[in-house]
């Protein structure tokens, strides 16, 4: 296991980057989400985050948040992101695992998402991934999908859309990818403009931690950090 005392300073220096960057940029921090990404790391791992008042934690798979949630100390306030890839077939169980699905890119999986959710009786907060680079090895919806994506979630019951999403393509440094991010705050505008409630579009979710600072300043609602407090990952055993 990490270090507790680790996690406390590095999840301190996040905070304080978090700040740094919102300062920077004349915004409030306060309206920064913090996402610990904790995908392949234990439960104790995550527990010793949330005890350090850490309660946004992410997760890239249905499977292993499915276990971490049925394990986690329920005294502990976890609010569990889907950052990775969601399938059509596991929508159903990602409704009853995830309180905020970051991946939506269709309005089928809107659909199926709100069906799910409104038979557990559960509300799901959702956002949009955006594919703006076209790389095959990375999912989301073209701009010009969008539009029926909110619109689909607009008629739903036990889902709403808040927002959009970008995971950039790799770049050298933090600062190749602010266009990206820039990008993904013009969308926003372009959606509003064309009749989209700003309401459904409060939140970006952009910046990881190599660029979240740079994310900051270009208007990150959401930051989604795991090395930066948690530490490398393992690679995967055979």
């Amino acid at each position: 296991m990490i270090d507790p005392a680790v996690i406390r300073a590095r999840l301190a220096d996040v905070r304080e980057r978090i700040a740094r960057a919102a300062a920077r940029a004349g915004r409030d921090p306060s309206r920064i989400k913090l996402i610990a990404v904790s995908k392949t790391f234990p439960v104790d791992v995550v527990e010793a985050a949330a005890v350090q008042g850490q309660i946004d934690f992410g997760e890239n798979k249905v499977q292993e948040a499915e276990g971490k949630r049925a394990a986690i100390r329920s005294d502990l306030p976890i609010v569990w992101h889907l950052i990775g890839h969601l399938q059509s077939n596991k929508a159903k169980k990602a409704a009853l695992a995830f309180d905020y699905i970051h991946s939506i890119d269709s309005p089928d999986l809107v659909r199926k998402v709100d069906a799910a959710a409104s038979t557990a009786g559960r509300h799901v907060t959702l956002l949009a991934q955006v594919d703006l680079a076209g790389e095959s090895t990375k999912f989301g919806a073209r701009e010009e999908d969008l539009q029926l994506i909110f619109h689909a979630a607009s008629e739903c019951r036990a889902v709403r859309m808040t927002g959009l999403m970008i995971i950039p393509p790799a770049v050298d440094d933090a600062e190749g990818a602010r266009p990206w991010f820039e990008k993904l705050r013009q969308i926003r505008e372009r959606l509003v403009a064309a009749g989209i409630a700003s309401e459904q579009l409060s939140e970006l979710s952009m910046g990881m931690s190599h660029d979240f600072d740079v994310a900051v300043e270009e208007g990150a609602t959401m930051v989604r950090v795991g090395t930066a407090i948690f530490g490398n990952r393992e690679p995967p055993r055979d």
